[in-house]
């Protein structure tokens, strides 16, 4: 049998594996800043966090999770996105009781069962941020310029991507919208694909979302709700605008974004990239979810947040021309003459490492001329030479491998010297 990763999976290799660690870092110190901390929830878990927080009518909910029984019998999923874990570790663990609030942020794998696609797979990556207990419309603002911030700073130009604006109101006003745009779906139905068909009774609003050309066609004419915002929800959203106007962020409002869960409320946003991703081309978004505490049978909070996937970031960054860092370089290789300064070696190398200078050795018994071209394969900028010569000595010789030159260097001066020249260039 031939062993391969499952469909919609790939293995993240070195070079990969150390730019998930790279946005990682970039995260971790653009958050902080503003004040975020992070958080990790389990893989997985109980169904029902995921069936109640996303809502059952969902397609990630109805067609996209992966969902199993334990050996105890008890219906397990694997987490299709983070905020519903988030918030209901938040309130298992009190982080918001008696009027507290919290800033979080998470990295981590996440589950959909989907058609495995450029930029979409069923096991993806995701960064994300959440913040609880805040109502004020800066908040709103403050998650988008943070977003925003990240995208900046790994390197994405701001002209290269698209901010999408919307509102979604609240329970005040989305209901009536909801039946209005019911209503229109029925109407035309006979030009509607089968999912949207279903979706006048399921969740309408998704209709916003359908690619068949004909339901963007109807879509396109359907009722707004950004025409049937009641006074709060309109107030909230002019703050939230007049916020990112002050910060110099460009937006686009589109009255026809919706996000497709249904723990949504007022802001919703979402960050395009324009080159590099086709039609898939969202790389990051979010919204304010301010009644999913109390889904989980929480008190009334306030919260809203974020996602942002990897590996579309990544192709956005590659579409950009940014170089991202990859595996750190050999920076001096320590060669031995023979099998007697084996031991010589190895203490060498461990200095250097230790000293935080990447270095590395041979392990497979390779000639002294082989060691050589193994360096030069690495990339090493010095080779450390050990031979019998020179341990009698007490020393060892340097060779720079661009120059061609070599030295004779006192083995007890030998890691500063070699941390001089590499400083040197």
């Amino acid at each position: 049998m031939e062993y391969h990763a499952p469909k919609g999976t790939v293995d993240m290799l070195s070079d990969t594996a150390y730019a998930w660690e790279h946005l990682q870092r970039v995260a971790a110190e653009i958050f902080a800043a503003y004040g975020y901390q992070p958080i990790y929830t389990p893989i997985f878990e109980h169904t029902e966090v995921f069936e109640r927080g996303i809502g059952e009518a969902t397609d990630v909910v109805g067609k996209e999770m992966y969902t199993f029984a334990d050996k105890g019998g008890r219906s397990i999923t694997l987490r299709p996105e983070g905020t519903a874990s988030v918030v209901r570790s938040a309130l298992e663990h009190s982080l918001t009781a008696n009027g507290q609030s919290a800033k979080l942020y998470y990295a981590g794998p996440m589950f959909r069962y989907e058609r495995p696609q450029k930029g979409r797979m069923r096991q993806f990556w995701q960064i994300g941020a959440e913040a609880l207990g805040m109502q004020d419309p800066s908040i709103d603002a403050e998650v988008i310029v943070m977003l925003m911030a990240f995208f900046e700073a790994v390197g994405i130009p701001r002209q290269n991507m698209r901010l999408l604006l919307n509102s979604m109101g609240e329970d005040s006003c989305r209901p009536k919208y909801r039946e209005k745009v019911a209503g229109y779906l029925r109407t035309h139905a006979d030009a509607l694909c089968g999912g949207c068909v279903r979706r006048a009774d399921t969740n309408p609003l998704r209709a916003f979302d359908c690619k068949t050309p004909s339901c963007k066609e109807v879509m396109a004419a359907a009722p707004l709700l950004r025409d049937e915002l009641c006074d709060e929800c309109a107030t909230h959203y002019r703050a939230v605008k007049g916020h990112l106007d002050g910060q110099g962020i460009l937006y686009e409002e589109d009255a026809t974004l919706v996000r497709g869960l249904d723990y949504y409320t007022r802001t919703v946003f979402e960050v395009q990239a324009d080159a590099g991703l086709g039609s898939q081309n969202a790389i990051g978004g979010g919204g304010r979810y301010d009644g999913l505490m109390e889904v989980f049978g929480g008190q009334p909070t306030p919260g809203l947040g974020f996602a942002l996937g990897f590996e579309r970031t990544l192709l956005a960054m590659a579409a950009a021309g940014v170089e991202v860092p990859g595996t750190p370089a050999v920076r001096v290789y320590v060669a031995r003459v023979d099998a007697s300064t084996d031991p010589e070696a190895f203490r060498l190398v461990s200095d250097l490492r230790r000293a935080r200078i990447p270095a590395e050795m041979d392990h497979k018994g390779r000639s002294l001329k082989a060691q050589f071209r193994q360096a030069d394969r690495l990339g090493a900028n010095l080779v450390v030479v050990v031979g019998p010569d020179e341990s009698a000595a007490g020393e060892a010789t340097v060779r720079d491998m661009s120059a061609k030159t070599e030295e004779r260097v006192a083995l007890p001066r030998l890691v500063a010297a070699i941390a001089e020249r590499l400083r040197q260039g």
